[in-house]
């Protein structure tokens, strides 16, 4: 597959030349002198970056790069504005039009060139981070089998886990790594045969014992993920069904042995379980199913904990609410 381009917009010939002349050997590169030639270049060539005079005979680089950022095909190409421009208002006007970079002339070739390899890499990075989010995506939708309404549940609860573990004391950063890992709670459903997930009676032994082993299935298949999300949710994974009296499983593990990741995916699970729409349930009231989890306070759940989400519920309602609203 070829490599995509890089796209350079300017008026001036000479310009370009000294462009061609600077990338040549490290890229392939696409040339445009007006702004209607860059935006049909870019419908063209999907160039992996744009340098872009602000300087152009039909429109300027500012309009260019506003009309790119506007459609979802080339939003995500980065722009670095190369011009004579160089006051603090034209930088500000650049970087507000959406460009990453803005590099005034005369410039140095090794400078302009570090600049576009720093963004080149920037938006490598933020393709791998989309594809590492699509996976995490996907894996938590597999482990929810055909249940539109339980998959819903798994983002919004992942949310209010969010919100809890920065009640208690995360930073933000962590809080947010946790929100990523939550969704995937229950990867290890995909182990489990569909026959016995959507069995609309109560199962017999064998199959409780079948839906016992999910956690250890899902832990053994996240375990082998790299990065931190996929650490956390196998850790998640294995122990979202520890209770805090002891009575859970796989392990058994009571009170501060339990991972609080797990323990605080337990408060948000039960929560918007019982507050979500099910195929054999109506939904619970707020007040209900706040004092269920009183109720489960000291016995599955940490009272800690239990407590901290009563402090946190105006926040954990609004968001139960973007989620309820329907999308206009």
């Amino acid at each position: 597959m070829p490599s995509r381009p890089l796209l350079c917009v300017d008026d001036e010939s000479s310009n370009l030349a000294t462009l061609r002349q600077l990338l040549r050997d490290d890229f392939a590169l696409v040339f445009a002198k007006s702004g209607g030639e860059a935006l049909d270049a870019v419908s063209r060539h999907a160039p992996k970056l744009i340098l872009l005079d602000v300087e152009l005979p039909d429109m300027d680089g500012y309009a260019v790069a506003r009309a790119l950022k506007q459609q979802p095909s080339s939003n995500a190409i980065p722009i670095l504005f190369v011009t004579s421009r160089n006051s603090e208002h034209d930088e500000r006007l650049g970087l507000e039009a959406g460009a990453a970079d803005y590099v005034s002339k005369p410039y140095s070739p090794a400078l302009l060139k570090a600049r576009i390899g720093t963004q080149l890499k920037l938006a490598e990075n933020a393709r791998l981070a989309q594809q590492y989010r699509d996976a995490i995506h996907l894996l938590g939708t597999a482990g929810q089998g055909q249940d539109a309404d339980t998959g819903a549940h798994i983002w919004r609860m992942a949310v209010y886990a969010r919100v809890l573990a920065e009640a208690v004391g995360w930073s933000p950063q962590q809080a947010q790594t946790l929100q990523d890992a939550a969704p995937l709670h229950d990867a290890g459903k995909i182990a489990v045969p569909g026959s016995i997930l959507q069995k609309p009676d109560a199962l017999d032994e064998h199959e409780r014992s079948v839906v016992r082993q999910h956690p250890q299935a899902g832990h053994d298949l996240l375990r082998h993920g790299r990065g931190p999300v996929f650490r956390l949710a196998a850790e998640i994974a294995l122990h979202h069904h520890e209770c805090w009296d002891g009575s859970g499983y796989p392990q058994g593990l009571s009170g501060d042995a339990i991972p609080e990741s797990a323990r605080i995916v337990a408060v948000a699970d039960v929560f918007d379980a019982l507050c979500g729409r099910r195929a054999y349930k109506a939904p619970w009231t707020v007040e209900d199913a706040m004092r269920k989890l009183d109720s489960m306070a000291g016995k599955q759940l940490e009272p800690r904990l239990v407590q901290h989400f009563h402090e946190a519920l105006p926040q954990i309602l609004q968001i139960k609410d973007a989620w309820d609203s329907p999308v206009a």
